[in-house]
């Protein structure tokens, strides 16, 4: 049985691996947000850098826990 600490680690080290990876999903999705909603140019990088790592983290609980 793994402790609550042991499976913390993990999905943070699952999360680390996949940033790299996350960065061109999340550049398409911001991309079809400010052409579908119009974003403001200051708020492109930050939902941009938002979304990576909830991407990443997703992957990481999805790799942990599946």
């Amino acid at each position: 049985k793994k402790s609550y600490m042991n499976n913390f680690i993990l999905i943070l080290f699952f999360s680390i691996v996949m940033l790299f990876f996350m960065i061109y999903p999340a550049m398409m999705i911001t991309a079809w947000i400010d052409k579908t909603f119009g974003l403001p140019k200051k708020f492109y990088i930050p939902l941009m850098l938002i979304l990576v790592v909830v991407l990443s983290l997703a992957v990481g609980i999805f790799l942990e826990y599946a």
